[in-house]
């Protein structure tokens, strides 16, 4: 029965300028506004009839298709079924469906039904899909991308006195 309503109360007059409400307010100085994430820029691809001879370094994802002579570094490595790397393969994560010749480090390294490898892989985690051809070592290491392997280790110095 009774509702309390707003028409009543004070508020502005007619000849007074309205307040901005809708612009924002900048922020103090030393306080850090939220960052928006950046959305991830998808993978390269490299096509079929591409033929690369040399490095190729990323900090993003990559996905061959083509053929590669030389040594790959990615975020993300995905080597397509019909490609062929010679060189070194080294990611975070490797997905092979093709044929590579050369030594794989990553720290989840997988191996499909089509992958073809003649060379060692390092890895933290690894899976091997029933079909695959793998010629080569496998060697689990917590940090595989650091490249330090028992076999490129230094050897330890043996100091013989001088006569």
């Amino acid at each position: 029965m009774f509702s309390k309503s707003k028409i009543n109360e004070p508020g502005p007059k007619a000849g007074d300028a309205p307040t901005q409400t809708s612009a924002p307010t900048p922020a103090p100085t030393g306080e850090s506004r939220p960052v928006t994430p950046k959305q991830k820029p998808p993978a390269s691809v490299l096509s079929p009839d591409l033929v690369i001879e040399g490095n190729i370094k990323t900090t993003g994802d990559i996905q061959i298709e083509g053929n590669v002579s030389g040594d790959i570094r990615a975020h993300l490595l995905t080597i397509g079924e019909g490609a062929t790397v010679k060189g070194e393969l080294v990611a975070d994560d490797v997905v092979i469906h093709g044929r590579i010749v050369g030594r794989v480090r990553g720290l989840k390294v997988r191996l499909t039904s089509s992958a073809r490898v003649e060379g060692d892989i390092i890895h933290k985690t690894i899976a091997i899909e029933s079909g695959a051809h793998f010629e080569g070592s496998v060697q689990r290491q917590d940090d595989p991308l650091s490249g330090q392997t028992a076999k490129s280790l230094p050897k330890p110095k043996t100091t013989e006195a001088a006569e």
